[in-house]
């Protein structure tokens, strides 16, 4: 008998963290950071329900700080196995943990600034670069499509999932006493088939036990089409109306697309604007990533990009700018029309967009362009649902620039594509829909229940299930 327990991403989209037991071992799935409201962010500092070094072993699915952001504090806390991952992915989470660590030392300083002032007890970060330097050392890839026997009566695999670079299904078959043997497959995060760059999700047919996120579960995305061709539309109102674009976007995946699709425009001669900025670091060194795993990329977009000695997606995009340095971001706002500024932080709860935000939020010509998913409790959402006055960097902000929301763009699969996606299962499987909100899985657990006559369910956090 497999236990398994829901620790994170249960009703909720972030935080992923599932514990699997058996044959006397424990392998931990996901080791995510929760993001959205502060509060919901302070249980990052909570101790972990399980003693880190009793883990066997430790499986990623993907390098979204929401799936892996807590593993330094994992190592920090006494975990001293593998931690498995795509090859891709390793590359990603050196530099997204590295960068995560930087902003809990910084955040911590400038805190302890005020805490020291005061009199209060000062607070330590959530881990260090120290930290995240140990956790790299115990990184342990895995190639696609590759079984690997691990721990005692374990094996893995994982297999396309098409969300970002690197990104993986992931099958774990459990071989116990008298021949019994259990599979779970985790979608990880499901891509949108429609990826400009990436491979389709890989589909499986065998399975005991599913856990399928949810996060848009409740709908379908937009057709890519019509998405592109507002987005055409959105561009070209801005430069007509001399204002700038701001696009704020998740460094990895979102980005990366982002310049391709830019990239065509500028291609076909549709592209308006002279000056596109990648303003993010941590974009900027995502982008070379993929540049070097474009063997990863589908066939197609792949000829195309290194089509004419072109090769890059910065080559692809002739106008790109990267700006690494701070100097260099506020330059930016030197601008006043004409450009495309793309900077992090996806859900602007931080990062470079704040303040680019404080130079254009105010702006009647100014083009807000939301291509993704806004978490509840950020300053995206916010924005989103359509508040019209915000505080950024300690300075109120009247909201007078045009917002646009472009659901076209996600990197998640829609709630067609996740049925489409469970239905290549030959036998019911019990199924259990996570990562996402309580209504987007109630929505899913209709519409599975109604085309394909399967029940799944939704865990409660800290709910155990045997398999």
């Amino acid at each position: 008998m497999a236990l398994l327990t829901f620790l994170g991403a249960t009703q909720q989209v972030t935080g992923s963290c599932y514990l699997l037991e058996a044959n006397g071992r424990k392998v931990l799935l996901e080791c995510g950071m929760t993001q959205g409201f502060r509060r919901d962010e302070e249980n990052n500092r909570n101790h972990f329900p399980f003693d880190p070094s009793s883990l066997d072993a430790v499986v990623i699915s993907h390098a979204h700080l929401d799936h892996s952001g807590l593993l330094p504090k994992l190592v920090s806390e006494g975990y001293r196995g593998p931690i498995h991952m795509t090859a891709a992915c390793a590359e990603l989470l050196d530099l997204m943990l590295k960068d995560a660590a930087g902003l809990q030392e910084r955040d911590a300083e400038w805190e302890n600034r005020w805490r020291q002032r005061s009199g209060k007890p000062l607070v330590t970060p959530l881990y260090t670069l120290k930290d995240v330097e140990r956790t790299l050392e115990m990184l342990s890839p895995v190639e696609y499509n590759t079984t690997l026997g691990f721990s005692e009566g374990f094996e893995l695999c994982f297999h396309e999932a098409g969300h970002i670079l690197g990104s993986a299904i992931v099958e774990i078959t459990i071989h116990e006493a008298h021949n019994l043997t259990r599979k779970l497959v985790f979608s990880g995060d499901l891509g949108n088939d429609c990826s400009p760059l990436l491979r389709d999700p890989a589909t499986l047919a065998e399975a005991d036990l599913v856990l399928l996120e949810s996060t848009y579960g409740d709908r379908d995305h937009r057709a890519l089409d019509d998405t592109l061709d507002e987005l055409k539309q959105i561009l070209h109102d801005a430069w007509k109306g001399g204002g700038n674009v701001l696009i704020p976007s998740f460094a990895v995946g979102r980005t990366q697309d982002l310049l391709y699709y830019l990239g065509k425009f500028y291609q076909e001669g549709a592209l308006k604007q002279q000056a596109v900025f990648l303003d993010s670091p941590m974009a900027i060194a995502a982008t070379a990533i993929y540049d070097r795993h474009r063997q990863n990329f589908n066939h197609e977009h792949q000829d195309e990009i290194e089509g004419n000695g072109k090769g890059t997606l910065k080559n692809w995009l002739p106008i790109l700018k990267c700006t690494q340095t701070p100097e260099e971001s506020m330059a930016i706002n030197r601008i006043t029309q004409g450009a495309i500024i793309i900077a992090g932080a996806g859900m602007c709860n931080g990062g470079r967009i704040v303040h680019h935000f404080k130079h254009n939020l105010w702006r009647e010509n100014c083009h807000v362009i939301f291509p993704g998913f806004q978490a509840k409790g950020t300053l995206g959402r916010r924005l989103v649902d359509g508040e019209k006055n915000i505080r950024v960097i300690h300075q109120s902000l009247a909201v007078k620039a045009q917002l646009h929301t472009l659901g076209g763009f996600s990197a998640h699969a829609g709630q067609s594509q996740l049925i489409n996606w469970l239905k290549h299962f030959k036998h019911s499987p019990e199924i259990y829909l996570v990562h996402g909100e309580l209504e987007k899985s109630q929505a899913l657990a209709a519409a599975i229940k109604d085309q394909l006559g399967w029940l799944a369910s939704i865990p409660e956090p800290q709910e155990q299930i045997a398999f």
